[in-house]
């Protein structure tokens, strides 16, 4: 199902703006592109992060709330990894718009406004694309 845009009333929209508050914090969308490549431990995210364990773990705690990151204990260590592929995809997207959105010309921006949206389906055959050039 498609989600349309005018719809700020819908049943996806509160969601969708906790998200987005969620991943605009500089600290918590660094730490979400590190659990991206593989799951760590608090420590190892905060070194990544440059900031104190502690202030970490309060962000990954938000991340946990909003159903960003997921986290198992090992031990005394608690591991983290994104909680699902889902963030992965919304990760990779956000990256490839702000870098078209920083690189295109602003006629072929609103070029772009003027086409229809793509379907679901097609949506889901570009984003598979680079994955097999990959693989």
């Amino acid at each position: 199902m498609q989600a349309q845009i005018s719809d700020a009333e819908g049943p996806g929209f509160e969601p969708s703006l906790t998200l987005l508050k969620v991943l605009a914090d500089p600290t918590r969308l660094r730490l979400v592109w590190a659990l991206a490549k593989e799951e760590m431990p608090v420590s190892r995210l905060a070194q990544l992060a440059g900031a104190q364990v502690a202030a970490v773990s309060q962000h990954l705690a938000r991340l946990r709330e909003a159903g960003v990151v997921a986290s198992r204990r090992d031990g005394t260590r608690i591991f983290y990894r994104l909680a699902s592929d889902q963030v992965t995809r919304l990760l990779e997207e956000v990256v490839l718009t702000a870098t078209r959105l920083e690189t295109a010309a602003p006629e072929q921006l609103r070029a772009d406004a003027t086409r229809p949206a793509a379907t679901a389906p097609q949506r889901a055959a570009a984003a598979a694309r680079p994955r097999l050039a990959q693989g």
